[in-house]
């Protein structure tokens, strides 16, 4: 019987594949400057694109302190797991030392929610998935924070894996 060993397949990659939507597509993003074209939007676009010079990231002013990106959500989620795509056709080690930052406050720009993650790097051209210690955090606010002088953010795309607030994940899943 064939069955119960393809269901069981079928059953773990419904739950490694990230079945929870992409909440972020349907928020509204800011930054903290905007260089030429580059808006905040451009990094919950859908595309993973990761060529800046064709328009496809968001990109704050350069040498900037303390640059941030945020998305609001538009209401609270229970989020899984944010992934980000780094910019490809150069400078990748700008994005060193980020912080993704998840709550539902907007003190210091959301800049003071809860750290969910550190990046250390991504690749150029690269996606990365992070998961929040504790598997999960709730906020309506998702910000990519990068602390210190002189820094350049750049973001190809930013997606939010989450389930509404105060709904179990089981739930979606």
């Amino acid at each position: 019987n064939f069955s119960q060993p393809k269901e069981i397949i079928v059953f773990l990659v419904f739950l490694q594949g990230y079945p929870l939507p992409n909440v972020a597509l349907k928020g509204e993003a800011t930054q903290s400057s905007t260089l030429s074209f580059a808006t905040a939007s451009k990094a919950i676009d859908g595309r993973r694109n990761s060529f800046y010079s064709n328009g496809f990231c968001s990109h704050t002013a350069e040498d900037e302190t303390n640059p941030w990106w945020r998305v609001d959500l538009q209401r609270s989620f229970t989020i899984t797991a944010v992934k980000v795509t780094n910019r490809g056709d150069c400078c990748a080690e700008r994005l060193d030392g980020a912080e993704v930052r998840i709550g539902n406050s907007l003190e210091n720009n959301g800049n003071n929610n809860p750290r969910c993650a550190s990046i250390s790097h991504i690749k150029a051209g690269k996606t990365y998935t992070y998961q929040c210690d504790g598997g999960s955090m709730e906020g309506r606010f998702v910000n990519v924070f990068l602390p210190g002088q002189k820094k350049t953010l750049t973001l190809c795309e930013v997606e939010v894996y989450a389930a509404p607030a105060g709904r179990a994940l089981s739930d979606w899943i």
